[in-house]
């Protein structure tokens, strides 16, 4: 009995595993009780696009940074539209990670600027939370005035150097 089912099993898991070649949509089946019992599942909503994105010069999500005024935690205006499509991007893909960092100009004490810039990069998540992002996705920290983008002592440079910048699950 044994020597028949080994070959008919084997001839059902070929059979099983056999592919008629790429698909965007599985089923897969609903355990939630309601429903007709096989959900679809589309693949090509899922991430794939959405994180080329992230790379994509064109695309708003490969801005990374939130830039503030001097002495200032409170997001500019002209960045909203930024923290609104990486708040889209986390609801969107809620497996993906963020982590933002708080950065400041060099001016002040080396424990105000941490601080600071802890709240730049707090009041980042809060706006990508209230705008549905959950709050596991993202971690904020502050890097005070430990990494500069620019170097010289003007003023065009320490306004690059005010921001929090938002980095993805591999870029950290």
């Amino acid at each position: 009995m044994k020597k028949l089912a080994i070959p008919a099993l084997l001839s059902l898991i070929l059979a099983a595993c056999s592919s008629t070649g790429p698909s965007d949509t599985a089923q897969v089946e609903d355990r939630s009780g309601s429903g007709s019992g096989v959900a679809t599942v589309n693949a090509g909503s899922a991430s794939g696009s959405g994180i080329a994105a992230l790379t994509d010069p064109n695309n708003i999500l490969s801005k990374r940074s939130v830039f503030f005024d001097f002495d200032s935690y409170v997001i500019r205006s002209e960045a909203k539209p930024l923290v609104e499509a990486h708040a889209r991007f986390l609801v969107q893909n809620p497996q993906m990670k963020m982590l933002i960092q708080g950065n400041t100009d060099e001016r002040g004490s080396r424990e105000y600027n941490l601080a600071l810039g802890q709240k730049r990069a707090d009041v980042v998540k809060q706006a990508l939370m209230l705008l549905g992002a959950k709050e596991a996705q993202i971690e904020s920290v502050s890097l005070g005035e430990e990494k500069p983008r620019c170097d010289a002592a003007t003023e065009a440079c320490f306004a690059e150097n005010r921001r929090g910048d938002m980095l993805y699950s591999g870029e950290f």
